[in-house]
């Protein structure tokens, strides 16, 4: 009978001491349908980079970290559903990994006071912190992407694009218009025509635009392409002869997975990257001896060094640091979601953070504040090389052009702020 008593009393001590802390982290991700080949390697080094904080150093601060992963199938309902099942479990932050997903959480996120961080994607004009204030998306954005493009190409032709047909086969949806605003204005400025070729969800059908290409043949192509819709693509543009080197598709458009079927036939094709493609840095030795060997890599394990599964680490990295950041601001190690995004709009990584970090020279360093939430628009062109099967690096970091950009930033994000009611900060 004490024996008992005494394990019921255990056992009430047990349930009244506090949970271990832990850092939530929800994976909103995407391993089945028509965009899966892009949605696992992002997922797998989303997962690998914190799986390499939890063994090598005990989690971020001495708090282990808990990855949630959510299946959305790159549908932005089922991602409002993911949000709505696990911003209860404590969640920090959400990296929606679609445009779509990211414009239904902007509101919802706001209102409960979470951080959201879309990388490289969602709303542009996020950018602008004095509007709003739980959303960032550094290092770059779509309409950093779009500027980068056309200034590789002013780069190309002698300094200017006067006369020149420039194409956008893009993915109709709210993903792929965002490019649209900007690309006009640049056309406006540096006189080139501007023609628009949007696909249907999910991009299988493109032979009408390919056709149009032919009978019209613009000078470049531009694209803003997801999923099965980037590999179609590159293989039409193969199909009628397109000059691979005109073909120059944002960082979503340009991963292995979208050339490799092609073959051959896609050598010489560009995209733009917002960090260096690749295994050659300290960061996968250290991933090689505290997760892959250890048999913990996620998923298949094949993906690791693709353009995608590197910018899932990415994206993991700059969540782990804005954490950092976070613990350090308010001296605590169990840090809510307010606390990291104070984090985040005090965020710094520098060339040689990011050397410490094992990517030395990965991507561009990254400083944000009250006011910028979207880092300073740099990006590279790099170039598929079909007999090696890789990505080259062709230019250093591009800047895309700030008098256009943020004009379009205050523009649109201040038109938000009045249909929405809200107040200005940072002032």
């Amino acid at each position: 009978m004490k024996f008992k008593l005494a394990a019921l009393a255990l056992g009430a001590v047990m349930a009244a001491a506090p949970a271990l802390a832990e850092l939530v982290v929800p994976s909103l991700s995407y391993r089945t349908g028509p965009y899966a080949a892009n949605g696992i390697p992002f997922a797998d080094g989303y997962h690998d980079y914190f799986k390499l904080l939890n063994a090598r150093d005990g989690g971020i601060g001495g708090e282990m970290v808990r990855v949630i992963e959510c299946e959305t199938g790159y549908n932005t309902e089922k991602g409002v559903e993911c949000y709505e099942s696990t911003k209860g479990e404590g969640s920090l932050v959400y990296a929606p990994l679609s445009t779509g997903i990211t414009y239904q959480l902007i509101p919802k996120a706001s209102a409960d006071g979470i951080p959201v961080h879309s990388m490289g994607y969602g709303r542009t004009s996020a950018k602008n912190g004095e509007v709003f204030e739980w959303v960032f998306n550094y290092p770059a954005n779509y309409w950093d992407g779009a500027s980068i493009a056309v200034k590789h190409l002013i780069d190309e032709n002698g300094g200017s694009l006067e006369g020149k047909k420039i194409a956008l086969v893009y993915h109709n949806s709210a993903y792929g218009k965002e490019p649209i605003r900007t690309l006009e204005e640049l056309s406006a400025k540096h006189g080139f025509e501007l023609a628009l070729l949007p696909v249907d969800h999910p991009g299988q059908e493109q032979k009408s635009q390919w056709l149009q290409i032919r009978r019209d043949r613009p000078d470049y192509v531009l694209m803003w392409g997801w999923g099965v819709m980037n590999q179609v693509a590159i293989q039409e543009a193969s199909n009628i002869r397109f000059p691979m080197e005109n073909f120059i598709g944002i960082w979503w458009s340009g991963s292995e997975n979208d050339v490799m079927p092609v073959g051959a036939g896609a050598e010489g094709y560009k995209a733009l990257n917002m960090h260096l493609p690749g295994d050659d840095f300290p960061l996968y030795d250290e991933l090689k001896t505290h997760v892959y060997d250890a048999g913990n890599a996620t998923g298949a394990g094949d993906q690791t060094g693709s353009v995608l599964y590197n910018r899932g680490l990415y994206n993991a990295l700059i969540i782990s640091e804005g954490i950092r950041k976070a613990q350090e601001i308010h001296g605590v190690t169990d840090i809510t979601p307010a606390q990291l995004r104070d984090g985040f709009e005090q965020l710094t990584i520098s060339e040689e953070r990011m050397t410490e970090l094992g990517l030395p020279n990965f991507g561009p360093a990254i400083e944000a504040s009250c006011e910028n939430h979207g880092g300073q628009g740099l990006g590279i062109v790099q170039q598929w090389n079909a007999a090696d099967q890789s990505w080259v690096q062709i230019t250093d970091y591009i800047e895309s052009d700030k008098e256009v950009i943020n004009a379009l930033v205050q523009e649109d994000s201040l038109a938000y702020a009045q249909e929405s009611g809200i107040e200005l900060r940072c002032q």
